[in-house]
């Protein structure tokens, strides 16, 4: 089965995050629509709804492509990526003017590294029996 090996390994990257950007989503606009939660977070969930799937699926075929056959950890190279989202986060935030309080501003630096350990496991045991029930690593 090596047909299509990078459009297997894009699919088992953005399986993930996009099952649990459902269930967000979901509690979002239950929150918004039932609760009147008065955040306007409208403005800001495209960016997690279409950046971080398509992140995930790209960070998965660099994965493969390039670490799989060198036995390098999965979870190792998944933990990598809040280094890329979180900035990227922050800077459509800032751009689109969505307000951030201060106190997720000061929780960053325990945030960043708990994130870390969070993607290090999903990418370990999620994303990566998914890469080998497809085959690609």
């Amino acid at each position: 089965m090596n047909r299509h090996p990078y459009l297997r390994a894009y699919l088992a990257g953005i399986c993930v995050p996009t099952i649990f950007l459902l269930f967000v989503a979901t509690g979002f606009i239950f929150m918004r629509y039932v609760y009147n939660l008065p955040v306007p977070i409208e403005r800001v969930i495209v960016f997690p709804m279409a950046a971080v799937p398509n992140l995930w699926g790209v960070w998965n075929i660099l994965f493969v492509s390039f670490l799989a056959r060198r036995r390098f950890s999965i979870g190792l190279f998944g933990a990598f990526l809040p280094l890329l989202l979180a900035p990227l986060g922050f800077t459509v935030a800032h751009l689109l003017q969505f307000p951030i309080p201060p106190h997720v501003l000061a929780a960053a630096p325990v945030a960043l590294p708990v994130g870390m350990v969070l993607y290090y496991l999903v990418w370990k045991h999620l994303v990566g029996s998914l890469n080998a029930e497809l085959g690609v690593a």
